[in-house]
């Protein structure tokens, strides 16, 4: 039997009843943002009940259901001649409308108002200067850090409408036209690291009359009563990775199913953490739920043994966990017909795989490769978590009684080592260079030398996530300039590497070098040029080395206990390294170089970087270094947005 789709189940339990006890919701109108159902998951979480609906679902008025309407973020721009938009009667409704970011210029254009490309990119923080408070302002700070990611803004608003908030470098940040009850936000108050946003939002929920309408738990119960609808009765076969998503998602099914009608099994792809199989299949022993370990590592090295495109990584990865899938459920005589196919997807990695109908992709997720879409399309897979987002899934986990050691273990993507472990093509070839482009902002140019770094373009690029849009752009990394630099000012790096990917296209990370295999801590600074090292593909040599790192580091913050302080902290082997005579007739050398990247989020979808002690960072700098594997060790000091959380 086909399993009808998330969007079906939903109208048929309402039909069913969910209505019946909730009697009115907000409405999240989705532009394709990459934060549109983070919307949604606040909303619930902020005591109203949300649903999503898509640009084309909605007519020129909303059922009565509906107390209020948010337009979320886009990656188009409005006046693109394919722009998602909505009718423009809607904005005569009378309920409450919040505009955000795509949503806020819809609005202002809908209304007569103009858009147009800003003068400067903005992501990441900016302070916010209230010029008045209205009850969507109210109770917010003057100065409070609030969250920008566009390129577009509003240039002239309509009628109607006044400015009751500005950054430095936006005007109209926040707008109202008290007539028609609509509220405009250049900034995503939805995101954790807008430090009023959770205020804002519940403001905008009493304005809609909804205020403590709906709990969480209601929202896990409804999300179990979806699950066991969705499933009806079959068999699964799931997938666990060893993250904290399928941990908690095979978990959830172990608790709803009968023991035969679930099989699960753990892939060693040879791209996991030192001794992780071993480790992820005794913590599950232990709370009864068993798990089959299949090594595929050689065959997994083999189809990847000459594959350098990230993209083109991921793509086989994915389809070779599922000819492994379906050769062990053959081995293991499991009717294809009868055993769907578990995975412990969750909404960033469907929306960042352009999992909605106007969203960009920013990566092709492993879970999301062709033969995936088309077993989703034929109802053949069970992602109980698919809607949920990293801090709902802990919850979740602790719901149904899982120990806090599986629940809050930092997430690992699905793919492993292999997408933290970045390759090069057999000719490609390249330096880095003195980024001598920042001369053109002074300001910036003060800043640094104020600092003592200088700044460098690397020959390589990673994804970031920019206006809602995947990028492929370099990282800048800044180099000490003496190694007697005294205290790290955080706050000025950190403001360098939010304006930095702002003002020049080609750079999306930021990076600090942290420490050097040649350098001795007592001169100068030495020669910092780098090149791209051709020829480095997925193999046992690199995997081992990036996991004696990630050992190193993963040893290193329990043992300083700062390990619940920091969200995620990916470990990033890079192809950079130095060249150097070791033949007469060779140059080339063979280390290659260690970025760390620690941050803090709660949802996978922002995040800000981690502040860390300068004596501890300088102690694990020196760790890895001791091993003599690595050229350098860089910090990656960029939040999200501008750069993604993995760099590929």
């Amino acid at each position: 039997m086909t399993l009808p789709e998330p969007e079906a189940i939903q109208k048929h339990l309402q039909q069913k009843g969910v209505h019946s006890f909730v009697k009115a919701g907000i409405a999240v109108i989705d532009f394709g943002g990459q934060y549109a159902h983070l919307i949604a998951s606040r909303i619930r979480r902020l005591g109203a009940y949300s649903e999503i609906l898509q640009p084309d679902e909605v007519g020129d008025n909303l059922d009565s259901f509906y107390k209020g309407i948010i337009f979320s973020g886009g990656p188009s721009s409005v006046y693109d001649a394919k722009a998602p938009a909505t009718s423009p009667k809607l904005l005569k409704s009378g309920v409450p409308i919040l505009g955000i970011c795509y949503g806020h210029q819809l609005i202002a254009m809908q209304l007569g108002g103009e858009v147009r490309r800003g003068d400067r990119r903005e992501y990441g923080p900016a302070k916010l200067n209230l010029l008045g408070e209205t009850g969507l302002l109210k109770h917010e700070s003057n100065g409070s850090t609030v969250w920008m990611s566009h390129g577009d803004e509003v240039a002239q608003l309509p009628d109607g409408f006044e400015i009751i908030a500005t950054t430095s470098s936006c005007k109209h940040t926040a707008v109202y036209n008290a007539d028609r009850n609509i509220y405009g936000l250049q900034f995503h108050p939805e995101v954790s690291h807008t430090g009023y946003g959770e205020t804002l939002l519940r403001n905008f929920i009493s304005i809609c009359g909804l205020s403590d309408s709906w709990t969480i738990d209601a929202f896990g119960d409804f999300e179990r009563q979806r699950i066991r609808s969705e499933l009806n009765n079959k068999k699964v076969f799931f997938l666990v990775s060893g993250g904290v998503d399928s941990t908690v998602a095979f978990a959830l099914l172990g608790s709803e199913l009968d023991s035969s009608h679930l099989k699960g099994m753990l892939v060693d792809t040879g791209f996991l953490r030192d001794n992780e199989a071993r480790s992820v299949q005794s913590s599950l022993s232990k709370i009864g739920v068993d798990l089959h370990v299949f090594d595929a590592r050689h065959r997994f090295l083999e189809a990847l043994a000459k594959v350098h495109e990230p993209e083109q990584k991921r793509k086989i990865i994915g389809e070779l966990f599922i000819d492994v899938q379906q050769e062990v459920s053959q081995q293991m005589g499991l009717d294809k017909d009868e055993w769907l196919l578990g995975q412990g997807t969750i909404y960033p990695d469907t929306i960042e795989s352009g999992g909605t109908k106007s969203s960009n992709t920013i990566k092709t997720h492993h879970n999301r490769v062709g033969r995936i879409q088309e077993m989703i399309e034929q109802g053949r897979v069970v992602e109980p978590l698919r809607d949920l987002y990293k801090d709902e899934v802990r919850h979740l986990g602790r719901l149904i009684g899982l120990p806090d050691d599986l629940v809050d273990r930092h997430p690992f993507p699905g793919p492993g080592l292999a997408v933290r472990c970045l390759c090069t093509g057999a000719d490609e070839s390249a330096t880095s260079r003195p980024f001598t482009e920042i001369k053109t902002q002074p300001e910036l140019a003060g800043l640094l030398e104020r600092l003592g770094v200088s700044a460098h373009l690397l020959p390589l690029r990673s994804v970031g996530v920019q206006g809602d849009q995947r990028t492929y752009a370099h990282p800048l990394a800044l180099h000490w300039l003496k190694s007697n630099h005294g205290p790290v000012s955080w706050s000025e790096l950190f403001e360098i590497s939010a304006r930095l990917p702002g003002s020049f296209a080609e750079v999306n990370r930021v990076l600090l070098k942290s420490g050097d295999a040649d350098f001795d801590n007592q001169g100068e600074q030495i020669d910092e040029q780098r090149i791209l090292l051709p020829g480095r593909f997925l193999t046992e040599d690199r995997i081992k080395n990036l996991q004696v790192a990630d050992a190193i580091v993963n040893e290193f913050l329990h043992e300083k206990k700062i390990y619940s302080e920091i969200w995620q902290m990916p470990v990033v082997l890079i192809p950079i390294g130095r060249s150097r005579n070791i033949g007469p007739k060779e140059s080339i050398e063979s280390k290659e170089s260690i970025v760390l990247r620690p941050i803090c989020s709660t949802d996978a979808m922002t995040a800000s970087v981690y502040e860390m002690n300068d004596t501890l960072l300088n102690e694990l700098t020196q760790r890895i270094l001791a091993t003599k594997r690595f050229d350098a060790i860089y910090y990656d000091l960029t939040s999200k947005p501008p750069g993604t959380i993995e760099w590929e």
